[in-house]
């Protein structure tokens, strides 16, 4: 037992070049408290000051209900279209090299500099009913804005990034020659992909696919413009909140954030055990 403590004491006095474990904890766990932990505390504070019915009344009205179904089914299938283009476009930015190449590459990254405001009215003027796109979609019977599909167009054009990012570092690691044994021991392009390439990529892709879903349903610059923001048809949950606040009903508008809190805690929760298993799976 001694020797066992001796050798923990020793671990954990051993030096580094980098400032210890008192130290980096201590400021880890100040800013994480200062910037995510109480400010949560204290939404969820606010909610739970009402009463167990007025809460109900507040966080689960068929109005509430419907903005919440609405974020989570048009972050879903964003984050869904972006698992694909997103592959794609990684794929196209890592193995390929073609003229504009890094044209494309720093295109990848301006939804994170554009602010979601000028996203929002950009995306509301080319896909309005007047718009350069919508305009034909209109004559063909297709309307996207004030709609579903114009709020998952937004979600889609913010999500992207974070697809790309994080499957761009894997691609670059995994060589080429893997493809090309596996080719020459008699190996189709379709088995290539699934055996070879998609194990390597599933636990990155897993996490583009949380941080695109994550910010699509927190969205709410990009998405005001082109949704139209009419009640039980394309609402989201996170423009009810600031309804709510615009009526100076704060505990109605805590509740609501308190519901949404816990959707995307248990969605991300979801998702990072599934990346878990995809990664110790991928170990064996």
């Amino acid at each position: 037992m001694t020797s066992v403590a001796a050798a923990w004491g020793a671990r954990w006095r051993r030096r580094s070049a980098v400032p210890g474990l008192g130290l980096t904890l201590g400021v880890t766990v100040t800013v994480l408290s200062l910037v995510v932990l109480i400010p949560m505390a204290a939404v969820a504070a606010r909610g739970l000051t009402l009463a167990p019915d007025a809460f109900a009344r507040a966080a689960f009205s068929p109005r509430a209900v419907h903005a919440y179904q609405l974020s989570l089914t048009t972050s879903l299938i964003a984050a869904l279209v972006n698992g694909v283009l997103g592959v794609l476009t990684a794929w196209a930015l890592v193995r390929y090299r073609f003229p504009g190449r890094r044209l494309l590459d720093s295109l990848v990254d301006l939804p994170f500099a554009l602010p979601t405001a000028v996203a929002g009215i950009s995306l509301a003027t080319l896909y309005g009913p007047n718009g350069w796109i919508g305009a034909p979609l209109a004559r063909a019977g297709i309307t996207l804005a004030n709609t579903a599909g114009g709020i998952v167009i937004a979600l889609t054009f913010i999500g992207l990034p974070f697809v790309v990012r994080t499957v761009e570092p894997v691609l670059r690691d995994l060589a080429a020659d893997v493809e090309e044994a596996s080719a020459s021991l008699g190996a189709t392009r379709l088995q290539t992909l699934v055996r070879v390439v998609a194990p390597a990529l599933a636990p990155a892709w897993i996490t583009g696919f949380a941080l695109a879903f994550a910010r699509g349903v927190g969205e709410y610059g990009s998405v005001i413009f082109i949704a139209g923001n009419m009640p039980y048809r394309s609402e989201i949950a996170p423009l009810l909140i600031t309804i709510e606040l615009e009526q100076f009903d704060y505990a109605s508008a805590s509740a609501i954030a308190l519901v949404m809190l816990g959707i995307s805690f248990a969605g991300l929760l979801a998702i990072n055990t599934g990346q878990a298993w995809v990664r110790r799976s991928s170990e064996r």
